[in-house]
């Protein structure tokens, strides 16, 4: 890699860490901190939302999967693009109405104090997790462009996200989600995609180098593809992450759309993607590591100053969902778990000073977790596996069915838990199964024990109904002004 594009990448860092640090003068409140002051127009939360959904793992993924399955590989990202659509269109009027900062005060309210400790911390493995999954994806992209070790690589590049987090909390996210989003779009689908189509020689002369399979939306394999929807379709809906997204949005009818609209450019994005892996192979098929496909392709066909920017690219989509799962991660420690129980009366400023403290701490424990995983889509799926199988049929029965109980909800998510780890543990972490396991434990315990223990005297359910209502009435006339702000 030429000089020239080490200065684009580095100045691109520089950048991002300048206007993370600005991001500090709006974090004055713990609710700007958290959720940028509940504020966003469409734009800027569209870019947002699809920022965090496209990380490491959808990027560098993708292209490994284009690459071993071919057009097959959308499935991946697709899943996604599907489950945030679906949370766009029947959970976001629901979850805006609730006016609370993470899911877990949603089921606490729902199913109680014991319920929203346990989802807690459920969740906050989960967005771990997936935080590790962005922190091996710049280790490999890093490591690939300076030849830095992998260890080295996940330090400076997580260093880099950390620190620009703990600063500015969600407005620092906003901030350099807004320039990532751009970046990765522009990098993505001006430049990437139409050169390495032209590398392979054209269309044509990639459906002549390529096996006929490897055009085939079903190649990659029936069961592949069923366990992509239990992962991603079912853990987007009751993702924290995209949960503290939708948050942001400043009226319910802005984070309706901009999930749909997030939804539909994931399913363009993963295409992509896609496509590049299936150039790839056209013009590198020996590369042994196929999670360097990406950062290979782009190395080979790429001229100096736009191999830059395209890295770049890369990198912005790795860290805006980094940041925003870091900072998912410590919202859900510090407001469900430590200021519920140990903090109750503390002040704005020291709780602000509280959420940076353990930003860096669930931060420094992402990088270590990354150097020992070091595998982006194995680490991706234990996240999912832990949130669909045990969080997805309490958060759905408590909007949809009124019979649930408090009991219910909590022991659901107890079974449904341990039924997933175990089934981790028997069969492995790549495996389907204990995420259908760990489901059907969790709808039956939810069934029983709402049928065997007495009826809840009283539901948030009609005051959700009717605060989303007001909300959307209320913000009817401000959104036409203020939604594409």
């Amino acid at each position: 890699m030429s000089i020239l594009d080490t200065l684009v990448i580095l100045l691109y860092f520089f950048i991002l860490i300048s206007v993370g640090v600005a991001g500090v003068r709006k974090a004055r409140t713990s609710e700007d901190f958290a959720l940028a002051g509940r504020n966003l127009g469409l734009f800027i939360y569209l870019g947002c939302l699809a920022a965090v959904i496209l990380g490491g793992a959808s990027t560098i993924g993708t292209a490994r999967l284009g690459y071993e399955f071919g057009i097959s590989g959308v499935w991946f990202v697709a899943m996604m693009g599907l489950g945030i659509t679906i949370l766009g269109v029947f959970f976001a009027r629901r979850i805006y109405g609730a006016n609370v900062t993470t899911i877990s005060e949603l089921l606490g309210r729902r199913y109680g104090k014991q319920t929203r400790l346990l989802s807690a911390l459920v969740a906050a493995v989960y967005t771990l997790m997936v935080s590790v999954t962005q922190v091996i994806g710049m280790g490999t992209i890093i490591n690939v462009v300076l030849g830095w070790n992998l260890t080295t690589s996940m330090l400076v590049g997580g260093g880099i996200v950390l620190f620009y987090t703990i600063l500015g909390g969600m407005w620092s996210v906003t901030m350099t989600d807004i320039i990532q989003f751009i970046v990765m779009t522009v990098g993505i689908f001006v430049f990437m995609l139409p050169i390495s189509v032209s590398s392979a020689g054209g269309w044509e002369g990639l459906t002549a180098k390529l096996p006929a399979a490897h055009f085939d939306l079903s190649s990659m394999g029936a069961d592949k593809i069923f366990q992509y929807f239990l992962l991603y379709v079912l853990g987007m809906v009751v993702s924290q992450d995209i949960w503290q997204r939708i948050f942001t949005a400043k009226t319910m009818k802005i984070s309706r759309n901009g999930a749909i609209y997030a939804g539909i450019y994931s399913v363009a994005y993963a295409l992509a993607l896609s496509v590049i892996g299936m150039c790839a192979l056209a013009v590198l098929p020996g590369i042994k590591d196929t999670q360097n496909v990406f950062a290979s392709m782009a190395l080979e066909v790429l001229p100096s100053g736009l191999l830059g920017l395209i890295l770049a690219s890369v990198c912005s989509a790795l860290m805006s969902t980094a940041s925003g799962t870091l900072l998912a991660s410590s919202t859900l420690v510090t407001h469900d778990i430590l200021k519920q129980y140990w903090f109750k009366d503390i002040s704005d400023e020291k709780f602000v000073l509280m959420s940076r403290i353990i930003t860096l701490l669930i931060g420094a424990l992402a990088i270590t977790f990354a150097i020992w995983i070091q595998d982006v889509l194995v680490a991706l799926d234990v996240a999912y596996a832990i949130l669909s199988g045990a969080i997805f049929i309490p958060v759905v029965m408590g909007f949809f069915w009124k019979r649930a109980t408090q009991k219910a909800g909590f022991y659901s998510i107890v079974v449904g838990t341990i039924v997933v780890l175990a089934g981790l543990a028997i069969e492995g972490i790549t495996s389907t199964n204990p995420i259908m396991y760990g489901m059907a434990a969790s709808l039956l315990t939810m069934i029983v024990v709402s049928y065997v223990t007495p009826a809840d005297s009283t539901s948030v359910l009609e005051a959700f109904k009717e605060r989303a209502e007001e909300e959307e009435a209320g913000s009817e006339e401000s959104g036409k002004v203020s939604s594409m702000l």
